[in-house]
């Protein structure tokens, strides 16, 4: 895999505000550990990771700038962040929206180790993800195009966690549709790929029964994980971030109130190509 190390002061011009903004959210595969060993990231970014003008992020202090690996450094912040799946996908997509070449915002909410019961309407990280959502649009021509949610691996060592996910998740999905005013926001959820084996699968059940109008599954089942058997490399990270992008051109590259095939869209399941 090709790559090269990017100096984290390296100033990119780029657009003022996002045309396109897709928000990032979940736990610690969705920060991205990649390249994070000993605690600190190793600073590699993979090509299909690299930053690009058309690529902005939403800070934590809520500024627009230039999008670059880690894009949680400022979110997840008790942990080291490495790379993550957003920016593969920003660059996978960024040629395909609308005329293509228009600016492309990413909304970093990812915050690891955290149970779906921490997503709750009125929890801090739910409300967070809420307020920075709105902020994203505030002042902006620009459109939330989806939600990517990769979570599950802190609901996976008891039974009961395990057993009401899919009500969870569910009830999540339409509280952000909901406080968001967008009825028919696209999902695409991640089938979680580690987690305590007890009940892994039964969280994995669950998401990938999910069967609510504009939620597509992906399932991140054998992409490599670290030694550590619970985060991604940062080459499967970059894998899951095409996957992502597939997803989303596959069934959601259209206006969700436009009048398409789209707002059929079901779980359908998007597994690694054998």
């Amino acid at each position: 895999m090709e790559e090269t190390k990017i100096p984290v002061t390296e100033q990119n011009q780029f657009p003022q505000t996002p045309k396109h903004i897709f928000i990032l959210s979940g736990q610690s595969n969705m920060a991205g550990r990649g390249g994070v060993h000993h605690h600190h990231w190793d600073g590699v970014v993979p090509l299909d990771s690299q930053p690009h003008a058309s690529i902005i992020r939403l800070s934590a202090n809520l500024h627009w700038e230039p999008a670059r690996e880690p894009l949680h450094h400022d979110i997840d912040v008790r942990k080291a962040c490495g790379v993550g799946p957003g920016m593969s996908f920003a660059n996978a997509v960024k040629d395909h929206l609308g005329g293509g070449g228009e600016c492309l915002g990413l909304v970093p909410c990812a915050v690891g180790g955290t149970a779906i019961k921490e997503w709750e309407r009125g929890q801090h990280l739910y409300d967070n993800m809420l307020k920075r959502s709105k902020e994203s649009v505030e002042k902006t021509k620009g459109e939330i195009k989806a939600l990517l949610w990769y979570q599950g691996e802190s609901d996976t060592p008891s039974y009961h966690t395990a057993e009401a996910y899919k009500e969870n998740m569910e009830r999540l999905i339409h509280n952000v549709r909901e406080d968001l005013g967008l009825p028919s926001l696209p999902i695409i959820q991640v089938a979680i790929a580690s987690g305590d084996e007890r009940y892994m699968e039964k969280v994995r059940e669950a998401q990938l029964g999910i069967d609510l109008p504009n939620v597509i599954c992906v399932d991140a089942k054998g992409l490599a994980l670290k030694e550590d058997n619970l985060h991604l490399t940062t080459e499967a990270q970059v894998k899951l971030g095409h996957m992502l992008a597939d997803a989303f051109l596959t069934h959601f590259n259209a206006s969700p109130s436009q009048s398409s095939p789209c707002s059929a869209s079901k779980n359908r399941v998007i597994s690694i190509s054998k």
